[in-house]
């Protein structure tokens, strides 16, 4: 499993865009570590970012991390306009901010120091030169070029495709309703066969996909499966997820829902929070490569 470890300004920047997904513009990005799990939580907002303080601060207080980091991308005033009540939120929540940068145009610069090892002219840096983006590259994460790219690889498909899907949905909810008390364990088995399918390379039915779609309402599974992720290599678990995100569609009594995609599962959260919907608040859970030795250092 690869560690990445974030020991610079020019590290966190490098890191950002595998934790979201994406090469974030316009965004205020608070990163959580030194968790009770050993994991990291990145969440991103759009700029500006009014009264959204004290939600974020109270995400990361109550997931148990004790240290925060702050990234700002857009012009000066922007940042710092949605970064001081941020900085105050997170402090008073327990989880201080142990360094806020502004991001912008291949530089960076301090939100926090004065001095002459953080020029007025902001750093120069280089993502690519960072070992970070070639540990995590090499651990199968992609970053996208924005974050729409992102929200279309998870746009539901259009036309006969939609159709057959929530044809397979009704034929799902059916099936579900009709059938005997079945064991957690049985069902599970269904999802790791499908998975375990999935890694090499066959991709699921409607039928299929509707189905686990229904079986993931039931927490025992979803927690399950979340356990069984390959964190060794994502690539094939990710693009599965992504897939079944894209595709799942929701039973007919559940269809009035506006905003429904699918279970808010944790092996489907490469996409489920960048729905349309979320638009503005794009949390990332606890990352699936350990990053408990997360640190920073105001020397990049």
């Amino acid at each position: 499993m690869t560690s990445l470890v974030i020991r610079s300004a020019q590290d966190a920047i490098a890191a950002v865009p595998y934790l979201l997904g994406f090469h974030p513009s316009r965004s205020l990005v608070v990163i959580g570590f030194e968790g009770r799990s050993g994991a990291t939580c990145a969440i991103r907002l759009d700029l500006p970012a009014p009264g959204a303080a004290d939600r974020v601060a109270a995400v990361l207080a109550g997931n148990g991390f004790a240290r925060s980091l702050l990234l700002g991308y857009g012009p000066p005033g922007e940042v710092a306009e949605s970064a001081r009540p941020m900085r105050a939120a997170l402090a008073a929540a327990g989880v201080p901010v142990a360094e806020a940068i502004r991001v912008a145009d291949g530089r960076w610069w301090s939100l926090t120091c004065d001095d002459v090892c953080c020029p007025p002219e902001g750093t120069p840096y280089d993502i690519y030169a960072s070992a970070v983006a070639a540990e995590a590259t090499f651990g199968g994460h992609v970053a996208l070029a924005d974050r729409a790219e992102l929200v279309a690889s998870v746009r539901p498909p259009e036309g006969p495709a939609r159709a057959a899907m929530r044809r397979a949905a009704e034929r799902a909810e059916r099936r579900y309703l009709a059938r005997r008390p079945s064991s957690a364990e049985d069902d599970l088995a269904f999802v790791l066969a499908l998975t375990a399918r999935a890694r090499t390379g066959s991709r699921p039915t409607d039928d299929e996909v509707a189905w686990l779609g229904l079986l993931l309402t039931d927490l025992r599974v979803r927690d399950e499966t979340w356990t069984r992720l390959d964190e060794d290599a994502p690539a094939a678990d990710i693009a599965f997820w992504r897939d079944i995100v894209r595709r799942v569609d929701p039973p007919a009594s559940r269809r009035p829902r506006p905003c429904w995609r699918s279970p808010p599962t944790p092996p489907a959260t490469a996409a489920w929070p960048t729905s349309p919907c979320n638009a503005p608040w794009t949390p990332t859970p606890p990352t699936p490569w350990p990053s408990s030795s997360a640190k920073w250092s105001t020397q990049a």
